[in-house]
């Protein structure tokens, strides 16, 4: 109100000479202020609030896992039977009395025992038999990124009872679909849209990978990068790459900042090598080619084994225990150091060290060379049989184990032969390991950082660039995860609806057809034509009631507009068999994309549709297939 005493019009004059002032300085504020506000905070904080959590539970999870199984391999394994496995600088030590006999009635039978528990907790849940990383590829293209609830525990059990008991194979391949489960379990209950479930689950598998090879950026990009041969899942990259890094946070928590392979020495590039590794990229391809046949030949064997499939695991484990008590006889004199464990059991890692840093018990020279291709022999067969009978065993791991020993074989063996000590072969097993899952895999991107990450440098980086390309164009034909499709429009989740829709899905079966006869004048026609005014496309049926032709409106009015008009003419007295265009008849099993392809060649707005009879159930008109087209995404979200 104004003071008392003073007009309305004198109490408003100041603010009226302020008014010029005033204006300016509020055009300029909006300028800063939108209407809109241009960034989506609210969708930035729900994005990062769900990737958070998810990675959260997949480190807790990834960690109780790990550390459940390094306790029940160092008990069950290593202290029964007086194993001493190899391991990698970053793994946890055990210490096993080198000088102890190793009990080879107890090696022989327990990677056997494990796996008849492993396929036992398999019986619960099909789907966590093998490695793990296939499963959750199938789970995010084939079941709309539902993984049910039942994998979340019978998972880790089957994997602790595999891989504690020697199997030989990974851990990431397990944490894969444990992450997988975490995301679409937390996607299922926080009531999210089928799209934000899956970005959810490909979170989780880039946190559950991060959890345990400790390579966040790696981690991110190997998950969206392994659900297509080649192709990547773009949108989930930011959340992939929050998730990740908040498991390996958890994990270096837990099993402490030591690198998986320690710090490694610089590998200074010498661009006169890079012919050394275009022959690595052969060898490398030689050896994910045969390990990837070895792997199918096993699970063809196994399969067809007599007796229930969840005994298969155990089958394989008894395998596995002969194979390597025959190999650590055979090879324990060789060496002649009594040392009780190769790297063949478990995920390999220790073999990998091996092949990067040698060992003090283990000559130099050609012995080392001869020693790293026997285990890339024996690591190919030992992971087949323990993955290939259905043991919940990752196949991350023993790629990177069978890379890096043939890369360090390779490098060692060049390095003898040349004379050159500028030669490394830590060098050539680190890009051996890249090129050879990358190859297999089809995650060249991933599988170059990763190793980047392991090294703590990017020296190796056109090495690993060269070796990688190569490999990648031999190993076209070879892929270790079949339900892999080759890109997103291969997809089910990215699908169009007119991929997936039959003409039956879309035909309104309730609306009526006017139907002519061949037979009938022009003047029928027209008569037809006016009565039906929601149709614009007429089917011509013959004396025993098929579909011969098509009458357009359309095209009856050019006949009669050039003959002058419906009284006069050849016009007038022509019949429907005369103005008809060849017929179009779409069965209701049709896909509704040829159909729709087919409308547009043929210039026409509407076909008949027909049942396995041959009987009219309506017409598919262009309305139709936009109306499918509009409502596709909504639906597909729904059914995800």
């Amino acid at each position: 109100m104004p003071p008392p005493g003073r007009k309305p019009s004198a109490w408003l004059a100041p603010a009226a000479m302020l008014r010029p002032v005033l204006r300016p300085m509020r055009n300029a504020l909006a300028l800063f202020v939108p209407d809109e506000p241009p960034l989506e905070l609210q969708l930035v904080g729900r994005t990062l609030l769900h990737a958070a959590l998810v990675g959260l539970m997949a480190g807790l999870f990834g960690s109780l896992f790990l550390f459940v199984l390094e306790h029940v391999q160092a008990f069950v394994l290593e202290d029964a039977t007086g194993y001493a496995p190899l391991r990698a600088v970053g793994e946890a030590p055990h210490a096993v009395a080198t000088d102890a006999p190793v009990r080879w009635w107890l090696l022989l039978f327990i990677p056997a025992i494990g796996g008849l528990f492993s396929g036992f907790v398999s019986r619960y849940a099909p789907e966590t038999r093998g490695g793990g990383g296939d499963a959750a590829i199938d789970a995010f293209h084939n079941h709309g990124g539902h993984v049910r609830r039942r994998v979340l525990w019978a998972k880790p059990l089957a994997a602790i009872a595999t891989l504690g008991s020697g199997g030989s194979g990974g851990r990431e391949g397990p944490t894969m679909q444990i992450g997988a489960a975490i995301g679409s379990i937390v996607g299922r209950y926080l009531a999210l849209t089928a799209r934000e479930r899956r970005t959810l689950m490909v979170a989780g598998i880039g946190a559950g990978i991060s959890a345990v090879f400790r390579t966040p950026l790696g981690a991110a990009l190997l998950a969206i990068e392994v659900l297509y041969r080649d192709d990547f899942e773009s949108e989930a990259l930011i959340p992939c790459v929050l998730a990740s890094v908040i498991a390996y946070s958890v994990a270096l928590s837990v099993f402490g900042t030591e690198p998986l392979f320690g710090t490694l020495d610089h590998f200074p590039f010498h661009p006169a090598q890079l012919p050394l590794f275009l022959g690595l990229a052969i060898v490398i391809s030689m050896g994910a080619t045969a390990f990837e046949h070895v792997m199918q030949l096993a699970k063809r064997v196994f399969a067809r084994l007599p007796g229930p499939s969840w005994l298969r695991p155990g089958a394989g484990g008894l395998v596995l225990g002969g194979f390597v008590v025959t190999l650590l006889l055979v090879v324990d004199p060789w060496i002649g150091n009594g040392h009780h464990g190769l790297g063949v059991l478990g995920g390999g890692y220790g073999a990998g060290q091996l092949a990067i840093t040698g060992a003090t018990w283990l000559d130099k020279g050609w012995t080392t060379v001869e020693l790293l291709l026997a285990l890339a022999v024996a690591k190919i067969i030992a992971a087949s049989v323990t993955i290939g009978s259905g043991g919940a065993a990752g196949d991350f791991a023993p790629s990177i184990a069978i890379g890096g020993l043939l890369g360090g074989a390779y490098g060692g063996a060049a390095a003898l032969l040349l004379g050159d000590a500028s030669i490394q072969p830590g060098a050539f097993a680190l890009v051996g390991m890249a090129a050879f899952y990358a190859g297999i895999a089809n995650t060249p991107l991933a599988a170059l950082v990763m190793i980047c990450e392991v090294c703590g440098s990017y020296d190796l980086l056109v090495p690993l660039m060269l070796t990688e390309a190569i490999a990648m164009i031999a190993l076209r034909k070879v892929n270790l995860y079949p339900s892999q499709p080759r890109s997103t429009k291969d997809s089910p989740v990215h699908a169009s609806p007119l991929a997936t829709l039959r003409c039956g899905d879309v035909v309104a079966r309730a609306r009526p057809v006017a139907t002519l006869r061949n037979r009938d004048t022009v003047h029928v026609a027209v008569a037809a034509i006016e009565a039906a005014e929601h149709q614009d496309v007429f089917p011509v049926l013959d004396d025993a009631g098929t579909v011969v032709g098509l009458l357009s409106a359309e095209a009856l009015r050019g006949v009669f507009a050039e003959d002058g008009g419906a009284g006069a003419g050849a016009g007038a007295a022509a019949i429907v068999a005369d103005v008809m265009v060849e017929a179009l008849v779409f069965r209701d099993v049709d896909e509704l994309r040829g159909a729709a392809i087919a409308l547009v060649r043929r210039d026409l707005r509407a076909a008949p549709v027909v049942d396995e009879t041959g009987a009219i159930v309506g017409l598919l008109d262009q309305h139709d297939v936009v109306q499918a087209i509009t409502a596709g995404p909504a639906a597909g979200e729904s059914m995800g």
